[in-house]
């Protein structure tokens, strides 16, 4: 899995595993956009049953500009993930410059009626380099 994705974190046994691909088809760098895709996965490893109730990201561009995104489920699910199981979405993320980076976390409720944020690992949004 390291090879799929290149970041991961770990809260309470819920692992959020990040891949990233920058979509130069998508982006117009002679008009100040990049465009980035990334894939998520939430791998259950506890003993309970979870949902992915909202998320939290914290997008920051190559000059330090930062925008934050809340809103409930992803990609328009709240997604159950049982004891063992995993659940993948993939979204994407426009900016006005070549580099940047998102972070964040996802609000989960646990089968007991808990609910805890599990962290979204910190992950780079590099467009390559181009020859001038």
């Amino acid at each position: 899995m390291k090879a799929l994705f290149g970041q991961e974190a770990v809260t309470r046994d819920i692992t959020v595993r990040v891949s990233v691909s920058y979509l130069s088809d998508q982006s117009e760098p002679g008009r100040g956009r990049w465009f980035w895709a990334y894939h998520i996965r939430i791998e259950n490893g506890a003993h309970q049953a979870v949902q992915l109730l909202s998320r939290r990201w914290t997008i920051t561009d190559g000059r330090g500009s930062q925008h934050m995104v809340e809103g409930e489920g992803v990609v328009g699910e709240q997604p159950m993930i049982a004891p063992g199981s995993s659940y993948d979405y993939v979204s994407g993320c426009p900016l006005t410059t070549p580099t940047g980076w998102m972070e964040g976390s996802y609000q989960m409720l646990g089968a007991d009626g808990h609910e805890f944020d599990v962290a979204i690992p910190r992950f780079a949004l590099r467009a390559p380099a181009v020859a001038e």
